[in-house]
């Protein structure tokens, strides 16, 4: 770069286009379309209009179906166009980013998810991650899940609980990870990555055991392994129906 040359690429970035290093001018460019926040609007009020809430934390119930169904098999989100299937259920057990557009435009979607049962979106629940950060995954995945169901989509709600915070009271007055679900319904559960250490065993364990002592689900669709050394002793608690994760599914093929 020559000292003719009035601009530095490192400081090259949206909203200082035009601000010169050596007092020349370049007519700023349009900026690229702000994407919608979460924290617009108030936290996208729209999608728990007419939501009954849960608990003091006042977390959207997704409300328990008249009838279960129980889906021939579970694609994620981002493969859901390579089958049609209408017996297929469409789940988001992959990195939040490749659902974002589901968390940030979920009226793009409905549509489309009335077509097939939805799992409620999987959004990370990190046992690292603070508990604020986990409260506000909770809250968006069954806001969510409650504002397809209130447009006529069939929806499953997804259970997801971190550290032990999620699915105990020793911080909270409520059980986190069970909130905004009721009694004796149809849930979902991914073990896929999550019961690789024994860390990650135990957690998981303690958790199925809060979710099967407080919700006693009817059904639960298990998306990954089921072991029976974990999910043995609640065999006769309730419907269990496992599912192949995705990338094994594609190996056998």
């Amino acid at each position: 770069m020559t000292s003719r040359e009035p601009y530095q690429d490192a400081f090259d970035v949206p909203g200082l286009r035009g601000v010169s290093v050596d007092g020349g001018i370049q007519p700023p460019t349009q900026p690229p379309p702000r994407r919608k926040a979460t924290i617009d609007d108030g936290m996208n009020p729209e999608l728990v209009a007419g939501a009954d809430f849960d608990g003091i934390l006042g977390i959207p119930i997704i409300k328990r179906p008249s009838e279960f169904v129980i889906p021939s098999s579970i694609i994620p989100f981002s493969k859901r166009n390579r089958d049609a299937d209408p017996d297929l259920a469409v789940g988001f057990y992959e990195m939040d980013v490749e659902f974002a557009d589901v968390l940030i435009n979920p009226d793009r979607f409905i549509n489309e998810f009335r077509r097939r049962p939805l799992i409620s979106p999987d959004c990370s629940l990190y046992r690292d991650a603070p508990l604020a950060v986990q409260i506000a995954n909770t809250y968006k995945s069954r806001a969510i899940g409650h504002y397809y169901q209130s447009h006529g989509v069939y929806v499953i709600p997804q259970i997801r609980w971190g550290n032990r915070l999620t699915y105990t009271t020793e911080e909270l007055p409520e059980r986190l990870a069970f909130l905004g679900v009721e009694k004796h319904s149809i849930v979902a559960i991914g073990t896929y990555g999550c019961i690789r250490t024994a860390d990650d065993k135990h957690e998981f364990q303690a958790g199925l055991s809060a979710m099967m002592e407080t919700l006693e689900p009817k059904v639960v669709l298990v998306y990954g392994p089921m072991p029976e050394q974990v999910f043995g002793p609640y065999a006769h608690d309730a419907t269990f129906k496992q599912y192949d994760d995705w990338t094994s599914r594609m190996k056998d093929r």
